[in-house]
């Protein structure tokens, strides 16, 4: 990681700045971008903040989603001008080009100084500025110490806080995970402080769903949920037909894996979607079972170590084949995943 005066040498001077992050944002990759972007703006920065794709709508909420763009290819003109224009670009939450889709390449050549603020592992090389830290519970924590260690931690006021106590939320499971470290106890101890209603911002989140979203949660349960207890794994597997029968929307599926590996004696999780383009895959893990390490060697993903995604391009029953011809490979990895953290 970079030392923070070079950060601080970067931004002395207001700036043309754009701040982007992953497909299909989550709630710390948009929390930890409009955190950002709040804080920048108060510095005299000129912001825009760019996502590769549409986001949950139970997301609207946080300060500074008014003024998202979000990419199409009716705005592919536009976007490339914001890219090229742009003096300082930070990529947050993501830490690989590919993740932003046609985005990337606009990236990679722009002459921008590119800034990289994120915590997943294997990154690719394209940052001019790397703040990355694999320890932290969530790119939103990042942004928050990055913030304090500038000396400006009496700049982030409530609606900067909301969003980044709402990235640090999800992204540690509303604190259950093993990666919810004496630091976020202290950074949420300091929002409260600040008056962030937390109460409202987990409400927000998680008690919006639609009826329809309901039922196809109560559907995948009882219709969908598969469970090897010989290899300690559970999954589910979605077509395209189902998602429409349920008139899907961006976010639906966010946590429905969870569900699998809340089964008691599970140790490994998936969930697999046909997303017409593409098969998208969720992976979850407890223990010492790397999902991770899953992901990247079998189907072309990543992440973390207990939480990760994968793609495959063959049929949704090819890739559910093959997904469980993989397990015997790892039964002895399963059976011993619990033996340390």
């Amino acid at each position: 990681m970079h030392n923070i005066n070079a950060l601080q040498e970067l931004l002395k001077e207001p700036k043309e700045v754009m701040i982007t992050t992953h497909h299909k944002p989550d709630a710390d990759a948009l929390g930890s971008s409009l955190g950002l972007a709040g804080y920048l703006k108060k510095k005299g920065h000129r912001v825009t903040v760019i996502t590769p794709s549409d986001y949950p709508s139970f997301l609207n909420w946080m300060e500074g989603n008014d003024s998202v763009i979000v990419y199409s290819e009716k705005n592919d003109a536009l976007v490339q001008r914001i890219i090229n224009e742009s003096q300082v670009i930070f990529c947050l939450d993501f830490n690989n080009l590919s993740r932003i889709n046609e985005m990337g390449g606009y990236i990679r050549e722009a002459k921008g100084t590119k800034v990289l603020i994120d915590h997943h592992l294997q990154p690719e090389d394209f940052a001019d500025l790397d703040y990355a830290n694999t320890e932290a519970a969530a790119t939103a924590e990042i942004v928050y110490d990055l913030i304090k260690a500038m000396g400006d931690g009496n700049l982030i006021d409530t609606g900067i806080g909301e969003c980044l106590y709402a990235g640090i939320m999800t992204d540690t499971g509303s604190f259950r995970h093993p990666s919810t470290s004496q630091n976020v106890h202290l950074i949420i101890a300091d929002l409260l402080q600040i008056g962030v209603r937390t109460s409202d911002v987990h409400r927000l989140i998680y008690d919006s769903s639609s009826e329809l979203r309901l039922r196809f949660l109560g559907y995948a349960l009882k219709e969908k949920l598969v469970v090897l207890p010989e290899f300690k794994t559970a999954y589910f597997a979605i077509t395209s037909d189902e998602l429409k029968a349920y008139d899907s929307k961006t976010g639906d599926t966010e946590g429905l894996v969870n569900y699998a590996l809340s089964i008691e004696g599970i140790v490994f999780a998936a969930l697999i979607i046909d997303r017409s383009q593409a098969v998208k895959m969720s992976f979850r893990s407890v223990g010492n079972f790397s999902a991770n390490e899953f992901a990247r060697d079998n189907f072309n993903g990543g992440g973390h170590k207990n939480a990760a995604g994968g793609m495959s391009l063959e049929s949704l029953e090819a890739t559910v084949a093959k997904f469980e011809s993989l397990l015997p490979l790892y039964k002895d990895k399963l059976e011993h995943a619990t033996d340390t953290q």
